[in-house]
């Protein structure tokens, strides 16, 4: 516990957070073109966002690389601890 992670753009920063932000940065219908997964599509939110995303590592790889591409000098918003 407690490691430093420098290389890891991503270290602290939850699933959940990272949904959120995505999704209040871009709404749920250009999230989905960029990851055209059905969970951004069919009544999206960000429950099911997250429960599909934990059982499905390769959509949850490219949001989090979308992620980082949309956020590359401020992966945490302002305000959440680390």
């Amino acid at each position: 516990m407690g490691e430093q992670q420098p290389n890891n753009p991503l270290h602290g920063v939850t699933l959940q957070a990272i949904v959120t932000r995505l999704e209040a940065h871009y709404g749920w219908q250009r999230l989905y073109a960029f990851v055209p997964i059905n969970c951004f599509l069919s009544a999206p939110s960000v429950r099911s966002s997250l429960t599909f995303l934990r059982r499905t590592p390769w959509a949850r790889a490219r949001v989090e690389a979308l992620y980082v591409e949309t956020f590359p000098d401020d992966p945490m918003p302002p305000g959440d601890a680390r």
